[in-house]
């Protein structure tokens, strides 16, 4: 895995990959060396963006500036990462850009309502933050529940706030607005 740092608006972001995709990304928190010992820990070392990798580090730029960016054509590499979890990441790439669903909703989707705590696993697990989107998914009452990136739930209304969810109103009408 190849990886790299870039600076956006939000802060630094770190991105890995492989030739078959993105295999990790590392959201905004951590210093510069608290991010590469984790990347390098996960196999990488330091390169030079390919173009896909630069294009794609232009839209977090972007998305970090408050457009509105679409990463579900994103190629992404989840080698190792168990079925649920994949499976769990592939419908959450049909939540857009200020939109959110419930890990219950996510269950439901997923077939079977008492999957909520495992869902909640898989979002805790995300390899790519971001690019699959687990910060759109909410506790049931609308409240943001948890977020393991590094500002946990702050860093979760931060990017929710840039798309313009607001966190507390019903879940179902938070991607219209009122």
């Amino acid at each position: 895995m190849e990886i790299a740092l870039f600076d956006t608006a939000l802060g630094r972001f770190g991105l890995g990959w492989t030739e078959r995709g993105l295999a990790r990304a590392l959201l905004p928190g951590d210093d510069d060396a608290a991010m590469l010992e984790r990347l390098t820990r996960a196999g990488g070392t330091q390169a030079e963006p390919s173009r896909a990798i630069a294009a794609l580090m232009d839209r977090i730029e972007d998305y970090a500036e408050g457009e509105a960016i679409d990463f579900s054509d994103v190629s992404i590499d989840l080698s190792g990462v168990p079925d649920f979890h994949r499976r769990a990441y592939e419908l959450l790439l049909e939540v857009r850009w200020g939109q959110t669903i419930t890990y219950g909703a996510l269950a439901r989707r997923l077939g079977d309502v008492g999957l909520s705590r495992a869902v909640g696993q898989a979002m805790g697990a995300n390899p790519i933050p971001l690019i699959i989107p687990c910060h759109r998914v909410l506790a049931s009452d609308g409240k943001p529940g948890g977020f393991s990136a590094p500002g946990g739930g702050a860093s979760k209304l931060k990017m929710l706030a840039l798309e313009g969810v607001s966190v507390g109103a019903p879940a179902g009408q938070m991607s219209f607005g009122f």
